[in-house]
């Protein structure tokens, strides 16, 4: 009786081992399974250029660079507000962000400052797309952060146009601030611009090129001054803002002009050259090519 006991319940034990053998081996078919039918994630990438005139709080050309004024300060926020950014877009299904630093020599942002999420185009280049470079036609859509208005243009903070050379810079008549000329270089690869965050001045500007396009206005210019958003808000909406505009970027069009792009440059000294320019006259420069980056290349050469 003993021993039909004893192998009763080993009978019994070596019954329930081979179930849940049997049991183990099912589930991990039936993961295997899942795991296969799922599709890997659509990528969908963003790029962000962050620029410095048109940040939260920024007022004077000290905000922005040099050494004795408030830079240190201002380069933080920038950080900020693109990290803002950063987290909208990545709500919105992001799953690669670029972050173009694109204000002067383009050494603004402390790389340890960034999302980690994100990464960082950081240093001056060489190629004609200068404050989009990086980007290509992988990309579903295009952040503009800290944007200013072109030279020139009333009521704006910090305008100007590239440097401080520059009076204008027109494509087949059409006067374009940094955004304009920014947002045809992703219209070469079919991406939209779909927000934009800056002043007042820049915001209105860049609609009244684009379109309908998505954005926050930090701050208005009043008189030499400025009455703006706090840097929390600001990175408040704007990190609502561009959740909103990657989420709705289908609705948005790629900025367009048609070629041959014909280029007018006004400066306020001239003097330089670039094979196929021709001067105009006094501080004017005329170039045409069928090839938007080439017309950027003149540009560079000759502001």
């Amino acid at each position: 009786m003993f021993g039909l006991s004893i192998t009763g319940r080993t009978l019994r034990f070596s019954t329930l081992a081979l179930l849940a053998t049997l049991w183990t081996a099912l589930s991990a078919d039936s993961a295997l399974a899942q795991t296969a039918s799922r599709k890997p994630a659509t990528p969908l990438k963003v790029f962000i250029s962050v620029d410095m005139e048109g940040l939260a709080g920024v007022v004077t050309s000290g905000d922005v660079g040099g050494t004795n004024g408030d830079y240190q300060y201002f380069r933080k926020r920038a950080a900020e507000e693109a990290n803002a950014a950063i987290a909208g877009a990545l709500r919105a299904g992001a799953t690669e962000v670029v972050v173009r630093d694109s204000h002067g020599a383009k050494q603004n942002i402390l790389p340890t400052d960034l999302d980690r999420r994100a990464r960082l185009l950081r240093g001056t280049s060489t190629g004609p797309k200068n404050m989009m470079e990086g980007l290509d036609s992988s990309f579903a859509a295009v952040v503009f952060i800290g944007y200013h208005a072109s030279a020139g243009t009333p009521n704006a903070i910090l305008a100007h146009t590239s440097n401080g050379n520059v009076v204008d810079f027109a494509i087949n008549g059409v006067s374009l601030p940094e955004g304009g000329y920014n947002a045809l270089v992703a219209g070469l690869y079919n991406v939209p611009v779909v927000f934009v965050s800056g002043d007042r001045a820049a915001l209105d500007q860049l609609r009244g090129l684009l379109g309908t396009v998505d954005g926050v206005a930090v701050k208005q210019e009043i008189g030499t001054a400025i009455l703006g958003m706090s840097p929390a808000e600001a990175q408040d909406a704007i990190r609502l803002g561009v959740e909103r505009a990657v989420r709705a970027r289908a609705q948005y069009r790629p900025y367009r002009l048609a070629p041959p792009f014909n280029m007018v440059l006004k400066v306020k000294r001239d003097g330089k050259t670039f094979e196929g320019a021709v001067s105009a006259g006094a501080g004017e420069y005329r170039y045409t090519n069928t090839d938007l980056l080439k017309v950027l290349e003149a540009f560079n050469a000759l502001k």
